[in-house]
Protein backbone atom coordinates (compact mmCIF):
# COMPACT_ATOMS: atom_id res chain seq x y z
CA UNK A 1 0.00 0.00 0.00
CA UNK A 2 2.93 2.27 1.04
CA UNK A 3 4.62 1.94 -2.79
CA UNK A 4 1.47 2.37 -4.27
CA UNK A 5 0.83 5.66 -2.40
CA UNK A 6 4.43 7.01 -3.13
CA UNK A 7 3.80 6.70 -6.59
CA UNK A 8 0.00 8.25 -6.79
CA UNK A 9 1.27 11.24 -4.90
CA UNK A 10 4.44 11.49 -7.49
CA UNK A 11 2.04 11.52 -10.01
CA UNK A 12 -0.77 13.63 -8.59
CA UNK A 13 2.11 16.41 -7.84
CA UNK A 14 3.58 16.28 -11.26
CA UNK A 15 -0.29 16.54 -12.70
CA UNK A 16 -0.15 19.80 -9.79
CA UNK A 17 3.08 21.22 -10.65
CA UNK A 18 2.16 20.87 -14.94
CA UNK A 19 -1.23 23.56 -13.95
CA UNK A 20 0.93 25.89 -12.51
CA UNK A 21 1.26 28.14 -14.89
CA UNK A 22 -0.71 31.00 -15.66
CA UNK A 23 -2.16 31.37 -19.37
CA UNK A 24 -0.46 34.50 -20.76
CA UNK A 25 2.46 33.72 -18.50
CA UNK A 26 5.52 35.05 -20.06
CA UNK A 27 8.89 32.93 -20.42
CA UNK A 28 10.96 35.07 -22.53
CA UNK A 29 13.55 37.75 -20.94
CA UNK A 30 10.86 40.47 -19.56
CA UNK A 31 14.25 42.91 -19.54
CA UNK A 32 14.25 42.29 -23.51
CA UNK A 33 17.49 41.16 -25.08
CA UNK A 34 19.85 40.34 -22.44
CA UNK A 35 23.70 41.61 -22.86
CA UNK A 36 25.99 38.68 -24.01
CA UNK A 37 27.37 39.03 -20.71
CA UNK A 38 24.71 39.29 -18.54
CA UNK A 39 23.47 36.45 -16.43
CA UNK A 40 19.61 35.56 -16.16
CA UNK A 41 18.49 33.49 -13.14
CA UNK A 42 14.94 33.34 -11.97
CA UNK A 43 13.47 32.76 -8.43
CA UNK A 44 9.74 32.02 -7.23
CA UNK A 45 9.29 35.09 -5.91
CA UNK A 46 10.31 38.97 -6.19
CA UNK A 47 13.70 39.63 -4.19
CA UNK A 48 13.65 43.33 -4.28
CA UNK A 49 10.21 44.09 -3.34
CA UNK A 50 10.28 47.87 -2.99
CA UNK A 51 10.91 50.92 -0.66
CA UNK A 52 8.47 50.69 2.03
CA UNK A 53 9.42 46.48 2.76
CA UNK A 54 11.50 46.03 5.67
CA UNK A 55 14.76 44.49 3.85
CA UNK A 56 13.56 46.09 0.77
CA UNK A 57 16.04 43.33 -0.75
CA UNK A 58 16.93 39.48 0.01
CA UNK A 59 20.55 38.83 1.57
CA UNK A 60 20.28 36.25 -1.53
CA UNK A 61 21.18 39.51 -3.83
CA UNK A 62 24.37 40.05 -2.26
CA UNK A 63 23.10 44.26 -2.58
CA UNK A 64 23.66 44.87 1.54
CA UNK A 65 25.78 43.22 3.80
CA UNK A 66 25.24 42.05 7.47
CA UNK A 67 27.32 43.21 10.60
CA UNK A 68 27.65 39.19 11.52
CA UNK A 69 26.53 36.53 8.90
CA UNK A 70 27.21 32.67 9.47
CA UNK A 71 29.73 30.20 9.26
CA UNK A 72 28.08 27.88 6.06
CA UNK A 73 30.14 25.33 7.80
CA UNK A 74 29.21 25.31 11.36
CA UNK A 75 26.13 27.64 11.47
CA UNK A 76 27.68 29.56 14.25
CA UNK A 77 27.95 33.55 14.01
CA UNK A 78 31.32 35.20 11.51
CA UNK A 79 32.43 38.52 10.47
CA UNK A 80 31.49 40.00 7.81
CA UNK A 81 31.09 44.08 8.19
CA UNK A 82 32.41 43.74 11.91
CA UNK A 83 35.58 42.36 12.24
CA UNK A 84 35.52 41.84 15.78
CA UNK A 85 33.25 41.60 19.02
CA UNK A 86 33.40 42.02 22.93
CA UNK A 87 30.94 41.22 25.51
CA UNK A 88 31.32 43.23 28.31
CA UNK A 89 29.46 43.82 31.59
CA UNK A 90 27.34 40.22 31.42
CA UNK A 91 25.85 40.64 27.97
CA UNK A 92 25.03 44.58 29.15
CA UNK A 93 27.16 46.24 27.30
CA UNK A 94 29.26 44.96 23.34
CA UNK A 95 31.24 46.51 21.51
CA UNK A 96 32.23 45.98 17.86
CA UNK A 97 35.36 46.90 16.02
CA UNK A 98 34.25 47.37 12.30
CA UNK A 99 35.78 46.80 8.66
CA UNK A 100 37.87 49.53 7.27
CA UNK A 101 37.73 50.45 3.85
CA UNK A 102 34.54 50.04 3.20
CA UNK A 103 32.16 52.04 1.13
CA UNK A 104 28.44 52.29 0.77
CA UNK A 105 27.46 52.16 -3.16
CA UNK A 106 26.65 55.94 -3.00
CA UNK A 107 30.70 56.46 -3.01
CA UNK A 108 30.46 57.53 1.64
CA UNK A 109 32.52 56.15 3.99
CA UNK A 110 30.68 52.28 6.33
CA UNK A 111 31.79 54.20 9.41
CA UNK A 112 30.54 53.22 13.08
CA UNK A 113 27.72 56.52 13.30
CA UNK A 114 26.58 54.76 9.62
CA UNK A 115 25.35 51.94 12.12
CA UNK A 116 24.17 54.18 14.82
CA UNK A 117 21.93 55.86 11.67
CA UNK A 118 20.58 52.02 10.81
CA UNK A 119 19.55 51.45 13.94
CA UNK A 120 17.85 54.96 14.93
CA UNK A 121 16.10 54.24 11.87
CA UNK A 122 15.24 51.28 12.20
CA UNK A 123 13.43 52.10 15.34
CA UNK A 124 11.37 54.39 13.86
CA UNK A 125 8.64 51.73 12.66
CA UNK A 126 7.72 47.96 12.82
CA UNK A 127 7.42 46.80 9.33
CA UNK A 128 6.49 43.20 7.90
CA UNK A 129 8.59 41.66 5.23
CA UNK A 130 7.94 39.20 3.37
CA UNK A 131 11.11 37.38 4.32
CA UNK A 132 10.88 38.85 8.39
CA UNK A 133 9.69 41.15 10.39
CA UNK A 134 12.07 44.22 10.77
CA UNK A 135 11.32 45.51 14.45
CA UNK A 136 14.48 46.40 16.39
CA UNK A 137 12.75 45.08 19.73
CA UNK A 138 13.06 41.53 17.74
CA UNK A 139 16.88 41.85 17.04
CA UNK A 140 18.47 44.27 19.86
CA UNK A 141 16.27 43.77 22.57
CA UNK A 142 15.91 46.09 25.77
CA UNK A 143 18.85 48.50 23.88
CA UNK A 144 19.20 51.93 25.57
CA UNK A 145 22.32 53.23 23.48
CA UNK A 146 24.02 52.68 20.10
CA UNK A 147 27.47 55.04 20.13
CA UNK A 148 30.24 55.55 17.72
CA UNK A 149 32.91 55.51 19.74
CA UNK A 150 35.22 56.62 17.01
CA UNK A 151 34.93 56.44 13.32
CA UNK A 152 35.01 52.31 13.33
CA UNK A 153 33.92 51.24 16.79
CA UNK A 154 30.88 50.79 18.08
CA UNK A 155 29.40 50.60 21.50
CA UNK A 156 25.49 49.18 22.02
CA UNK A 157 24.33 49.61 25.52
CA UNK A 158 21.47 47.36 27.08
CA UNK A 159 19.33 47.53 30.40
CA UNK A 160 19.03 43.70 30.47
CA UNK A 161 22.15 41.44 29.87
CA UNK A 162 21.82 40.48 25.95
CA UNK A 163 23.58 37.17 26.08
CA UNK A 164 23.30 35.70 22.67
CA UNK A 165 23.15 39.53 21.39
CA UNK A 166 25.60 37.94 18.70
CA UNK A 167 22.91 35.58 17.67
CA UNK A 168 20.40 38.02 17.21
CA UNK A 169 22.23 40.08 14.70
CA UNK A 170 23.15 37.53 12.15
CA UNK A 171 22.58 38.05 8.54
CA UNK A 172 18.65 40.17 8.79
CA UNK A 173 19.71 41.27 12.11
CA UNK A 174 22.06 43.57 11.41
CA UNK A 175 21.39 44.67 7.84
CA UNK A 176 23.29 47.65 7.09
CA UNK A 177 22.26 50.59 4.56
CA UNK A 178 23.98 53.70 3.28
CA UNK A 179 22.36 56.50 5.71
CA UNK A 180 20.80 58.28 2.11
CA UNK A 181 18.80 56.08 1.58
CA UNK A 182 17.09 55.87 5.11
CA UNK A 183 13.70 57.44 5.17
CA UNK A 184 11.95 59.27 7.74
CA UNK A 185 9.21 56.83 8.30
CA UNK A 186 11.74 53.50 7.83
CA UNK A 187 11.22 53.20 5.05
CA UNK A 188 13.46 54.11 1.96
CA UNK A 189 13.88 57.32 -0.08
CA UNK A 190 14.54 55.23 -3.24
CA UNK A 191 16.91 51.98 -4.15
CA UNK A 192 18.43 49.97 -1.33
CA UNK A 193 22.35 51.36 -0.90
CA UNK A 194 24.81 48.96 0.66
CA UNK A 195 27.76 47.97 0.85
CA UNK A 196 27.56 44.27 -1.04
CA UNK A 197 29.14 43.17 -4.31
CA UNK A 198 26.33 43.92 -6.20
CA UNK A 199 24.30 47.24 -6.50
CA UNK A 200 20.67 47.39 -7.87
CA UNK A 201 20.42 48.64 -11.45
CA UNK A 202 16.48 48.51 -11.77
CA UNK A 203 14.36 46.62 -9.84
CA UNK A 204 10.47 46.29 -11.67
CA UNK A 205 8.44 45.15 -8.87
CA UNK A 206 6.99 41.12 -9.75
CA UNK A 207 9.31 41.19 -12.69
CA UNK A 208 12.68 41.10 -12.38
CA UNK A 209 15.76 43.25 -10.96
CA UNK A 210 18.73 44.18 -12.46
CA UNK A 211 22.19 43.71 -10.46
CA UNK A 212 25.08 45.29 -11.26
CA UNK A 213 28.74 44.46 -9.91
CA UNK A 214 29.67 46.79 -7.10
CA UNK A 215 33.35 48.04 -8.42
CA UNK A 216 34.32 50.00 -5.27
CA UNK A 217 34.03 46.82 -3.56
CA UNK A 218 36.51 46.37 -0.77
CA UNK A 219 37.12 42.14 -1.18
CA UNK A 220 37.10 39.92 -4.32
CA UNK A 221 35.17 41.39 -6.54
CA UNK A 222 31.61 40.02 -8.20
CA UNK A 223 32.77 37.23 -11.11
CA UNK A 224 29.58 38.36 -13.39
CA UNK A 225 29.33 42.10 -14.82
CA UNK A 226 25.57 42.03 -14.65
CA UNK A 227 22.94 39.43 -13.46
CA UNK A 228 19.33 39.60 -13.90
CA UNK A 229 16.63 38.16 -11.81
CA UNK A 230 13.51 37.40 -12.88
CA UNK A 231 10.30 36.85 -10.87
CA UNK A 232 8.70 33.38 -11.89
CA UNK A 233 6.54 32.30 -9.65
CA UNK A 234 5.28 28.88 -11.41
CA UNK A 235 7.66 26.09 -11.02
CA UNK A 236 6.81 24.12 -14.49
CA UNK A 237 7.86 28.08 -15.95
CA UNK A 238 11.31 27.89 -14.53
CA UNK A 239 11.26 24.25 -15.30
CA UNK A 240 10.73 25.21 -18.99
CA UNK A 241 13.05 28.25 -18.80
CA UNK A 242 15.96 26.53 -17.76
CA UNK A 243 15.45 23.82 -20.03
CA UNK A 244 15.14 26.67 -22.88
CA UNK A 245 17.97 27.86 -21.65
CA UNK A 246 16.12 31.77 -21.33
CA UNK A 247 17.65 31.64 -17.97
CA UNK A 248 20.80 29.65 -16.74
CA UNK A 249 19.92 28.74 -13.20
CA UNK A 250 17.14 29.49 -10.25
CA UNK A 251 17.73 30.39 -7.12
CA UNK A 252 16.05 31.12 -3.59
CA UNK A 253 14.05 28.57 -1.01
CA UNK A 254 11.74 26.85 -3.30
CA UNK A 255 13.78 26.83 -6.45
CA UNK A 256 12.65 23.74 -7.80
CA UNK A 257 10.59 20.79 -6.16
CA UNK A 258 12.32 17.81 -6.01
CA UNK A 259 10.58 16.11 -9.27
CA UNK A 260 11.66 18.50 -11.15
CA UNK A 261 15.28 19.30 -10.11
CA UNK A 262 15.49 15.24 -10.36
CA UNK A 263 14.13 15.28 -14.07
CA UNK A 264 16.10 17.97 -14.83
CA UNK A 265 19.72 16.42 -13.20
CA UNK A 266 19.23 13.98 -15.66
CA UNK A 267 19.95 16.51 -18.57
CA UNK A 268 23.78 16.12 -18.76
CA UNK A 269 23.68 20.13 -19.05
CA UNK A 270 22.34 20.59 -15.49
CA UNK A 271 23.05 20.24 -12.03
CA UNK A 272 22.05 20.35 -8.90
CA UNK A 273 23.57 21.96 -5.53
CA UNK A 274 21.73 20.98 -1.94
CA UNK A 275 22.68 22.85 1.23
CA UNK A 276 20.66 22.36 4.75
CA UNK A 277 17.68 25.16 4.41
CA UNK A 278 16.79 27.17 7.55
CA UNK A 279 12.98 26.20 6.86
CA UNK A 280 11.63 23.60 9.18
CA UNK A 281 7.85 22.38 7.96
CA UNK A 282 5.63 20.94 10.91
CA UNK A 283 2.19 20.18 11.91
CA UNK A 284 0.50 22.97 14.17
CA UNK A 285 -2.37 21.57 16.25
CA UNK A 286 -5.58 24.05 17.91
CA UNK A 287 -4.32 23.04 21.30
CA UNK A 288 -7.55 25.40 22.29
CA UNK A 289 -10.09 22.24 21.57
CA UNK A 290 -10.72 19.06 21.57
CA UNK A 291 -8.60 16.25 20.36
CA UNK A 292 -5.70 18.36 20.48
CA UNK A 293 -5.95 20.22 23.81
CA UNK A 294 -4.73 16.88 24.89
CA UNK A 295 -0.53 16.06 25.14
CA UNK A 296 -1.89 12.58 24.51
CA UNK A 297 -3.77 13.13 20.93
CA UNK A 298 -0.89 15.04 19.49
CA UNK A 299 1.80 13.01 20.88
CA UNK A 300 -0.33 10.37 18.93
CA UNK A 301 -0.36 11.38 15.57
CA UNK A 302 3.59 12.85 16.09
CA UNK A 303 4.05 8.60 16.88
CA UNK A 304 1.69 8.10 14.10
CA UNK A 305 3.20 10.11 11.14
CA UNK A 306 6.03 7.97 9.12
CA UNK A 307 8.37 11.11 8.23
CA UNK A 308 10.80 8.82 6.34
CA UNK A 309 8.07 8.22 3.69
CA UNK A 310 6.85 11.57 3.29
CA UNK A 311 10.14 12.86 2.46
CA UNK A 312 10.77 9.79 0.19
CA UNK A 313 7.59 10.04 -1.43
CA UNK A 314 7.46 14.18 -1.78
CA UNK A 315 10.99 15.30 -1.58
CA UNK A 316 12.70 12.53 -3.47
CA UNK A 317 15.05 12.48 -0.24
CA UNK A 318 16.08 16.09 -0.68
CA UNK A 319 14.67 16.50 3.13
CA UNK A 320 15.45 14.99 6.78
CA UNK A 321 13.26 14.15 9.13
CA UNK A 322 13.44 15.97 12.38
CA UNK A 323 11.41 16.35 15.55
CA UNK A 324 12.27 19.45 16.61
CA UNK A 325 11.16 22.68 15.77
CA UNK A 326 14.66 24.35 16.02
CA UNK A 327 16.41 24.78 12.29
CA UNK A 328 19.19 22.49 11.60
CA UNK A 329 20.93 25.30 10.79
CA UNK A 330 21.01 26.68 14.14
CA UNK A 331 23.97 25.64 15.89
CA UNK A 332 22.06 24.99 19.15
CA UNK A 333 19.96 22.13 17.10
CA UNK A 334 19.68 19.06 19.17
CA UNK A 335 19.13 15.41 16.72
CA UNK A 336 16.67 13.39 17.96
CA UNK A 337 16.02 9.46 16.82
CA UNK A 338 13.09 9.97 14.48
CA UNK A 339 10.59 7.36 15.84
CA UNK A 340 7.71 5.68 14.63
CA UNK A 341 5.23 3.64 16.56
CA UNK A 342 1.95 3.27 15.76
CA UNK A 343 0.84 0.34 18.34
CA UNK A 344 1.75 3.20 20.92
CA UNK A 345 -0.20 6.04 18.57
CA UNK A 346 -3.16 3.92 18.46
CA UNK A 347 -2.96 2.83 22.41
CA UNK A 348 -2.89 6.64 23.42
CA UNK A 349 -5.48 8.19 20.73
CA UNK A 350 -8.15 5.42 22.66
CA UNK A 351 -7.13 6.85 25.52
CA UNK A 352 -8.70 10.55 24.15
CA UNK A 353 -11.23 9.26 22.18
CA UNK A 354 -12.33 6.02 23.52
CA UNK A 355 -14.37 3.71 20.62
CA UNK A 356 -15.67 6.85 19.16
CA UNK A 357 -14.65 8.40 15.50
CA UNK A 358 -14.41 12.46 15.32
CA UNK A 359 -14.00 14.83 12.05
CA UNK A 360 -11.14 17.02 11.91
CA UNK A 361 -10.05 19.84 9.96
CA UNK A 362 -6.61 19.80 8.26
CA UNK A 363 -5.88 23.23 6.61
CA UNK A 364 -3.26 23.61 3.84
CA UNK A 365 -1.82 26.37 1.88
CA UNK A 366 -3.51 25.76 -1.89
CA UNK A 367 -1.11 26.96 -3.83
CA UNK A 368 1.73 24.36 -2.80
CA UNK A 369 1.40 21.28 -4.23
CA UNK A 370 3.22 19.63 -1.96
CA UNK A 371 0.83 20.32 1.32
CA UNK A 372 -1.78 18.76 -0.81
CA UNK A 373 0.06 15.77 -1.51
CA UNK A 374 1.54 15.50 2.00
CA UNK A 375 -2.31 16.06 3.38
CA UNK A 376 -3.85 12.96 1.62
CA UNK A 377 -1.14 11.08 2.86
CA UNK A 378 -1.13 11.85 6.46
CA UNK A 379 -5.25 11.96 6.17
CA UNK A 380 -4.84 8.03 5.38
CA UNK A 381 -2.67 7.10 8.07
CA UNK A 382 -4.70 9.58 10.43
CA UNK A 383 -7.66 7.42 10.04
CA UNK A 384 -6.04 5.16 11.93
CA UNK A 385 -6.57 7.00 14.81
CA UNK A 386 -10.14 7.26 14.89
CA UNK A 387 -9.93 10.73 13.07
CA UNK A 388 -11.78 11.23 9.80
CA UNK A 389 -10.03 14.09 8.33
CA UNK A 390 -11.42 17.13 5.88
CA UNK A 391 -8.78 19.08 3.71
CA UNK A 392 -9.46 22.32 3.55
CA UNK A 393 -7.03 24.06 1.03
CA UNK A 394 -7.06 28.12 1.49
CA UNK A 395 -5.14 30.96 -0.07
CA UNK A 396 -2.48 32.06 2.36
CA UNK A 397 -4.39 35.09 3.59
CA UNK A 398 -7.76 33.03 5.00
CA UNK A 399 -5.24 30.86 6.03
CA UNK A 400 -4.00 33.18 8.45
CA UNK A 401 -7.18 34.29 9.34
CA UNK A 402 -8.52 31.16 10.27
CA UNK A 403 -5.33 30.06 12.14
CA UNK A 404 -5.78 32.90 14.41
CA UNK A 405 -9.24 32.44 15.15
CA UNK A 406 -8.94 28.70 15.26
CA UNK A 407 -11.36 27.33 12.59
CA UNK A 408 -8.95 24.38 12.34
CA UNK A 409 -7.70 21.08 14.16
CA UNK A 410 -4.35 20.42 11.96
CA UNK A 411 -2.72 22.40 9.80
CA UNK A 412 0.65 22.37 8.02
CA UNK A 413 2.99 25.35 8.13
CA UNK A 414 6.45 26.07 8.04
CA UNK A 415 9.53 28.22 9.98
CA UNK A 416 12.68 29.70 9.27
CA UNK A 417 15.22 31.01 11.31
CA UNK A 418 15.90 34.92 11.05
CA UNK A 419 19.18 34.77 13.27
CA UNK A 420 20.74 32.45 15.29
CA UNK A 421 19.09 33.20 18.53
CA UNK A 422 17.25 29.93 19.30
CA UNK A 423 15.49 32.17 22.30
CA UNK A 424 13.46 33.76 19.30
CA UNK A 425 11.93 30.04 18.36
CA UNK A 426 11.62 29.01 21.97
CA UNK A 427 9.38 31.92 22.67
CA UNK A 428 7.84 32.24 19.81
CA UNK A 429 6.09 28.72 19.90
CA UNK A 430 6.31 27.93 23.48
CA UNK A 431 5.42 31.00 25.60
CA UNK A 432 1.89 31.92 26.51
CA UNK A 433 2.47 35.28 24.23
CA UNK A 434 4.41 34.01 21.88
CA UNK A 435 3.67 35.14 18.52
CA UNK A 436 3.13 32.00 16.69
CA UNK A 437 1.74 30.57 19.94
CA UNK A 438 -1.03 33.25 19.52
CA UNK A 439 -1.11 33.35 15.54
CA UNK A 440 -1.68 30.07 15.59
CA UNK A 441 -4.11 29.18 18.44
CA UNK A 442 -1.76 26.50 19.88
CA UNK A 443 -2.87 27.60 23.05
CA UNK A 444 0.65 25.79 24.61
CA UNK A 445 1.96 26.80 28.03
CA UNK A 446 4.62 25.11 30.59
CA UNK A 447 6.35 26.59 33.50
CA UNK A 448 9.44 25.06 32.72
CA UNK A 449 9.61 26.85 29.59
CA UNK A 450 8.78 30.33 31.42
CA UNK A 451 11.32 29.36 33.77
CA UNK A 452 14.50 28.03 31.64
CA UNK A 453 13.69 31.05 29.37
CA UNK A 454 13.46 33.82 32.12
CA UNK A 455 17.18 32.03 33.52
CA UNK A 456 18.45 32.45 29.79
CA UNK A 457 17.80 35.78 30.16
CA UNK A 458 21.08 36.25 32.47
CA UNK A 459 22.71 32.81 33.08
CA UNK A 460 26.33 33.65 31.52
CA UNK A 461 27.96 29.99 31.41
CA UNK A 462 27.86 28.25 28.33
CA UNK A 463 27.81 24.97 29.17
CA UNK A 464 24.81 25.77 31.56
CA UNK A 465 22.85 27.75 28.58
CA UNK A 466 23.74 24.82 26.54
CA UNK A 467 21.84 22.54 28.48
CA UNK A 468 19.12 25.24 29.08
CA UNK A 469 18.76 25.06 25.06
CA UNK A 470 18.88 21.27 25.11
CA UNK A 471 16.01 20.79 27.49
CA UNK A 472 13.88 23.33 25.62
CA UNK A 473 14.15 21.15 22.56
CA UNK A 474 13.66 17.66 25.16
CA UNK A 475 9.89 19.43 26.06
CA UNK A 476 9.23 20.84 22.63
CA UNK A 477 9.48 16.61 21.43
CA UNK A 478 7.61 15.64 24.60
CA UNK A 479 4.79 18.25 24.53
CA UNK A 480 4.61 18.11 20.73
CA UNK A 481 2.89 21.80 20.97
CA UNK A 482 3.39 21.35 17.44
CA UNK A 483 4.71 18.30 15.27
CA UNK A 484 7.52 18.90 13.26
CA UNK A 485 7.85 16.74 9.95
CA UNK A 486 11.55 17.70 8.23
CA UNK A 487 13.91 20.01 7.39
CA UNK A 488 14.05 20.58 3.73
CA UNK A 489 16.72 21.36 1.39
CA UNK A 490 17.71 24.52 -0.29
CA UNK A 491 17.56 22.72 -3.89
CA UNK A 492 19.16 24.80 -6.76
CA UNK A 493 19.56 23.72 -10.37
CA UNK A 494 21.66 25.13 -12.80
CA UNK A 495 22.90 25.24 -16.25
CA UNK A 496 26.58 23.46 -15.49
CA UNK A 497 27.49 23.53 -19.29
CA UNK A 498 27.80 27.11 -18.92
CA UNK A 499 28.14 28.28 -15.63
CA UNK A 500 30.71 28.03 -12.50
CA UNK A 501 30.89 28.68 -8.65
CA UNK A 502 27.45 28.12 -8.81
CA UNK A 503 26.61 26.65 -5.16
CA UNK A 504 23.21 26.25 -2.99
CA UNK A 505 24.44 27.92 0.20
CA UNK A 506 22.08 28.33 3.70
CA UNK A 507 19.90 31.12 1.98
CA UNK A 508 20.14 31.73 -1.45
CA UNK A 509 23.35 30.95 -3.53
CA UNK A 510 27.11 31.79 -4.03
CA UNK A 511 25.61 35.09 -6.11
CA UNK A 512 29.04 36.68 -6.16
CA UNK A 513 31.27 33.40 -7.11
CA UNK A 514 28.62 32.59 -10.24
CA UNK A 515 30.34 33.40 -13.38
CA UNK A 516 30.63 32.40 -16.99
CA UNK A 517 32.42 28.97 -17.92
Amino acid sequence: MMRYLRVLLLFVLLLALAGCGQAGEQRGSETGKAADDTIVLAAYRHLAPGEKDGFYCSRILNVWEPLITVNEETGEPAPCLAASWEMQDEGRVWVFRLREGVRFHDGTDFTAQSVVDNLTWMGKAVRTSIFYLHNINLYYPHLERAEALDAHTLRLTFSQPNINQIYNMMNFGSAIYAPSCLADDGGFTGTALGTGPFRIAENVKDRYVVLERNEDYYGEKARAQRIIVRSIPSADVRFAALKAEEIMGVMDISAMPPVLADELAQDERFAVSVSPSIMVRYLAFNGKKPPFDDVRMRRAVSLLLDRRQLVDALYLGYAQPTLNILSVSSPFYRDFPVVQNVAEAKRLAREVLGDRRMEIVYMVNGADPIQKGEAELIAYWLAELGLDVRIEALEQAMQLAALRRGDYHIARAQQGLPNGDPIYIFEAFFMPKGARNKAMSLGYENPEVQRLLKDLSTETDPVVRRAAFDRLQEIGVEDQPVAPLYFDENIVVYNAARLTGYRALRYGVSLAEVGWR
